[in-house]
Order: structure tokens, then C-alpha cells, then sequence
């Protein structure tokens, strides 16, 4: 295990001495190539500029936070650079506007960060080079409020599509942002806005794609990580830049449904490694928290806390639009697996989030699925599609023995002390969750083999 820190540096010429532990192993992460911002800082304030968008000084740090983060989270092997194979020990010092403000507001952020890794994190903030007292490209003065009147994440999954659908059904004009992704996410990505603009043509609702990449190596001897765990970290990061160039206050919608949100663990072996937290209410909390101690007027919601994949499915403001986008969304958690075994890329149909998406869609789900039907035989627990279905057989019939069990397992994957008014709902939404789930596979039989 080695303790590393990641210091941002603004240019060739930013070289303000950082003091470092004795049993820290330094990195340097060059936010500047060259007079341009690199990691795609620099085309994510470009893009907002030609949308008549100028983000706040705080926004753009949040990018450059943003950068250190997912730089540390996808650039660190856990494998190698941890004690347990997982938990990391990571301190990033952030050039900002404002080191004052962050500080402050760092033990929300390491708060936020240690939830969503699973890592132990560290967070020092030191002023920008005069240079760059500034960073945010000039606009044009003028007189007209922004176009957009509320932000929304777009991942080009199901609920994003929904999200977008209904908004735009409420005559809002949202900005819609997305991370470009691997190839297939943003295919997914643009075939759905494409839809969208073709659906509602008098919209005057635009979007915001940024790609954020890091070469391997950034760390000298050390492999990449593949897991991703902050990645909403960044998603996060880039609707809250865009929204402080909205009229205070704004929203940023983040959907999601209730059972991925709460990602309550199937079984023992899923409570680490393999539970997820991107949205967590937990999470959100500290987000919004965050955003108040930073003087930021903005909010983060998830409008679908309380609502199961299938419900959002059924009570999507426009059906007509969403069966015509439904092949167009991705939902996959590994859409780019089948290569390996020479099989289609895309849906593979047994991931948990495909099983969440079967069952909000069947009997009439468009969706072609690698695996194509879950009865066609036997599905082998000692292999991937096998292990994920038989999780949710355990989970579904242990809740179908034990109701109550819901208002206690909804409390596993993290706190839910921000909001205890919504404690019965969010067992209610795991419940129904899971018996949507059952429904689909009902029938489909596991075993080892």
C-alpha cells in the first residue's frame, strides 16, 4: 500500500512548492497544455460559451475538482495501491479561486468522496496563479436571461430518457449534460437526443457533452483503475458548473429510480466492492450541503426517488415519445463485455441494471438482449449472468418471507438521517422494486453447475 497525492498545477509555470508526508508518493496532474485547458476543462467552458453560458469562478474549480478526482479514481489500481485490495489513501491539492470558501466546505467534500469511493480521502486547496486569477472564457454583455431554466443529467440510459421526456413535456427548456463516455454510451447518448429534438422540435432545449480522459501512466508505476466508483462525481460536477450560469437558484434533476438510487445490497457479498452509491440519498445530501457552504444558489434533486423503474416507465409524461426512444437508451453496466467473447455488444441482459430494465419494460420491451431469454435452461450460478440473477432471488424471496425487513435493509448501503419523513417511502420503493423484478423471473431457474 503507498499513500499518494495529486497536486494540480496550472501551466509549466505554476510551481508553488506543496509540502508532502514522508510516506506520500507525489503526482503531478498539468490542468494547462500549452494557453489551452487540458482534460477537457478547457472545450467544456468553450461549449458553454457558445451557449451563452458563463459559470461562475466556483463552477469552473468544480471542474478542475472534478479533474483531480477522476484523474486519482480512474488513473490508482486498488489491487495494488491499497491494504484490502480496495480502499485507497489519496490527498489532492486543488488550485481555486477561493481557497478560503473550499476549505471550509472540504469536510462535506471528503465526507461525499469517502461515501462514494470507499477510499480515504484528503482535500487541501491553494490560490491560482495570478495568471489564471480568472478562467472562465469572457461573453458578450447582454440583457436576456439564459435560455435553459434548469439543468438535467443525460446519460442516454432509460431513466435519463424519461427525465428529459417529462421535462420537456413541462414545457421547461432544460440543458441536458452528459460524460461522452465509451463509444456505445455515446452513441446511446446522441441517438437519444436526436429523438428528442425531432420530438419536440419548437424546444429550444440544447446539451452539454464533455469528455473527461486521462492518460495511463499519470502515476509512475502504477496501473489504471477500472471501477469507476466517483465517476458521478464528475457528472455531478459538470451540471452544477453548468447551472451557476443559470438564474439563481437552479436545479440540476439527476433521474434515477428509487431501487438503483438506494442500491440496497442483494446479498452479504455486495455491501463493498460491488455496491455503488452515485445517487444515493446520502450522497445527494452532502452535494447539497456542499453547494450551501459554497455560496453556490443551486440545488441537486432526484425527481424519482421514490418511484421503481417500471413506474417511471408507466407514468412517463409522453408514452408515444418514450417507445420510440426505448431502443435508442443503454442501460447496460459493462455494454462493451460481449467483445471479449465475441458476442454482440450492448445489452447483455442479465447485469442488474438489464434485469431492472426488463422488468419495468416487459411484456413489451423492445430491448435486444444478448442473453435473450432467462428460461430458454439453466442458468449457472458459477458464472456472471447466473450470479446476478440468483442475488435476486435471494433478495426477493427474503423480503417475500419478511416484509418488515425493508425498513431495516434500506438503512445498509449508507445514512438516511437527512430525511427520516422519507424512510416508509424508500422501503416502499425497495419493496416494489423488487417484486417488479420477480415478476420477470418468475420461472427462471439457477443452480450451480
Amino acid at each position: 500500500m503507498r499513500r499518494h497525492v495529486l497536486i494540480g498545477r496550472f501551466g509549466a509555470d505554476d510551481k508553488t512548492r506543496v509540502p508532502k508526508a514522508r510516506d506520500e508518493v507525489p503526482s503531478t496532474l498539468q490542468l494547462v497544455a500549452g494557453k489551452r485547458f487540458d482534460h477537457g476543462i478547457g472545450r467544456a467552458l468553450d461549449d458553454l460559451k457558445a451557449l451563452s453560458l458563463s459559470p461562475s469562478e466556483i463552477g469552473a474549480d468544480l471542474l478542475v475538482l472534478a479533474a483531480h478526482v477522476h484523474a486519482a479514481d480512474t488513473r490508482l489500481s486498488r489491487s495494488s495501491e491499497s491494504q484490502d485490495a480496495w480502499t485507497r489513501e489519496i490527498r489532492l491539492v486543488i488550485p481555486v479561486s477561493d481557497p478560503g470558501r473550499w476549505t471550509a466546505a472540504a469536510p462535506i467534500l471528503v465526507r461525499a468522496l469517502n461515501f462514494l469511493t470507499g477510499d480515504r480521502w484528503e482535500v487541501g486547496f491553494r490560490k491560482r496563479p495570478p495568471a489564471f486569477k480568472t478562467i472562465v472564457p469572457a461573453s458578450a454583455p447582454t440583457l436576456l436571461p439564459p435560455a435553459f431554466d434548469g439543468v438535467s443529467l443525460f446519460s442516454g440510459g432509460l431513466d435519463s430518457l424519461i427525465g428529459a421526456i417529462d421535462t420537456l413535456e413541462r414545457k421547461e427548456t432544460p440543458l441536458l449534460v452528459s460524460h461522452a463516455g465509451e463509444g456505445l454510451v455515446s452513441k446511446s447518448q446522441e441517438r437519444c437526443f436526436d429523438g428528442l429534438k425531432a420530438a419536440y422540435p419548437q424546444s429550444a432545449f440544447n446539451r452539454l457533452r464533455v469528455w473527461m480522459s486521462f492518460d495511463a501512466g499519470l502515476f509512475d508505476d502504477v496501473a489504471s483503475e477500472e471501477t469507476t466508483r466517483g465517476r458521478s462525481f464528475l457528472f455531478f460536477s459538470l451540471g452544477v458548473t453548468a447551472g451557476t450560469s443559470l438564474a439563481n437558484p437552479f436545479v440540476l434533476k439527476v433521474p434515477e429510480n428509487g431501487l438503483i438510487a438506494l442500491n440496497v445490497p442483494l446479498d452479504r457479498l455486495r455491501l463493498g466492492a460491488l455496491s455503488t452509491r452515485t445517487t444515493h440519498p446520502f450522497y445527494i445530501a452532502r452535494w447539497n450541503e456542499m453547494l450551501a457552504a459554497l455560496g453556490v444558489g443551486g440545488r441537486i434533486d432526484n425527481p424519482y426517488w421514490d418511484k421503481t423503474k417500471g413506474e417511471m416507465v408507466a407514468a412517463c409524461a409522453s408514452p408515444a415519445v418514450l417507445a420510440k426512444l426505448v431502443p435508442s437508451s443503454l442501460s447496460c453496466s459493462s455494454p462493451s463485455k460481449g467483445r471479449w467473447t465475441k458476442q454482440p455488444q450492448g445489452h447483455c441482459g442479465f447485469c442488474l441494471p438489464c434485469l431492472i430494465r426488463r422488468a419495468a419494460l416487459q411484456p413489451n420491451d423492445p430491448t435486444a438482449y444478448t442473453l435473450a431469454n432467462l428460461r430458454a435452461g439453466l442458468l449457472d450460478t458459477k458464472q456472471a449472468a447466473g450470479q446476478q440473477v440468483r442475488s435476486f432471488q435471494i433478495a426477493i424471496t427474503r423480503l417475500a418471507a419478511r416484509p418488515d425487513l425493508a425498513k431495516v435493509l434500506i438503512h445498509k448501503p449508507g445514512p438516511l438521517y437527512d430525511d427520516p419523513a422519507r424512510h416508509d417511502a424508500l422501503a416502499g420503493v425497495y419493496r416494489r422494486g423488487l417484486e417488479e423484478v420477480g415478476r420477470l423471473l418468475t420461472g427462471v431457474r439457477t443452480a450451480p453447475t
